[in-house]
């Protein structure tokens, strides 16, 4: 395991690329209604990252598959937990939820964020899923701090979600992150206090809690990208990418822009 730590002068090109994202989603806040295609979610992000001098990082991506994503961002509606593909068919209807994640490279760095927004009214129960997940995130990141270990992140994104009743999806984790979007140290959604690599000044992580309603166990559907929950139920899927200080951990990312137009 190769963790590389980051100078001061990294953290900040980072942060750059990080708001990049938080003011992508933004943009997309505004769009995001019920009659909108994932698509054109996607054409929109895609432009709006490219006219800030920017390369959205997900476009090309391989996966274990061979198969580059191709898109540039992902759009996972409802019961897709994360990966989803924007198509020009998918129109968001009332009541659905979307989760948006989105990557950028600038200048050498990349920056990773997502959230899940509510298309027009969502029921009080959709809306607790999401109330929670974005709650487990940073409760998750206040554990990401110098002396710690990445155990401590995933036992506290773990206990609040089991705790409402919630499932927590095992096969994918959060990630380090710097100039390439997935580094060491794997950060899972759940584990022991106390196990798992050391967290140190200077490391950078993607905490990104994906939370199901129902039954924690998900499946890949024939497009080798779309991870969905088996039983059909809803999920939820926030990140931030943050860097590990001595004192309380800094976040890189922002859901200010998301914030300003979205209530959960």
């Amino acid at each position: 395991m190769a963790i590389y730590l980051k100078t001061e002068d990294e953290i900040e090109l980072m942060r750059a690329a990080n708001q990049l994202v938080g003011s992508t989603l933004g943009e997309l806040s505004r769009h995001i209604v019920p009659g909108v295609s994932t698509a054109k979610l996607n054409k929109i992000a895609d432009e709006f990252i490219r006219d800030h001098g920017a390369e959205p990082t997900f476009f090309g991506f391989p996966n274990p598959y061979g198969a580059p994503f191709p898109a540039s961002i992902c759009c996972s509606v409802n019961g897709c937990v994360v990966h989803g593909i924007p198509t020009e068919e998918q129109i968001l209807k009332e009541g659905d939820i979307i989760s948006v994640d989105c990557g950028t490279l600038l200048n050498g760095f990349n920056g990773d964020s997502a959230y899940t927004f509510p298309v027009g009214e969502i029921s009080d129960e959709v809306r607790q899923l999401l109330r929670v997940t974005r709650e487990s995130l940073y409760l998750g990141i206040s554990k990401a701090v110098h002396g710690n270990h990445v155990g401590d992140i995933g036992n506290a994104v773990q206990d609040y979600c089991e705790s409402h009743g919630y499932g927590v999806v095992r096969e994918l984790c959060g990630h380090g992150i710097g100039k390439t979007m997935h580094e060491d140290p794997q950060v899972p959604n759940y584990g022991k206090r106390g196990n798992g690599p050391k967290l140190k000044a200077g490391m950078c992580i993607a905490i990104e809690p994906m939370i199901t309603m129902g039954n924690r166990s998900v499946g890949l559907l024939p497009d080798k990208w779309s991870v969905v929950t088996r039983d059909g139920k809803p999920a939820a899927h926030y990140e931030h990418t943050i860097a590990i200080r001595k004192g309380e951990a800094e976040i890189l990312s922002s859901f200010e822009e998301i914030e300003k137009t979205v209530h959960i």
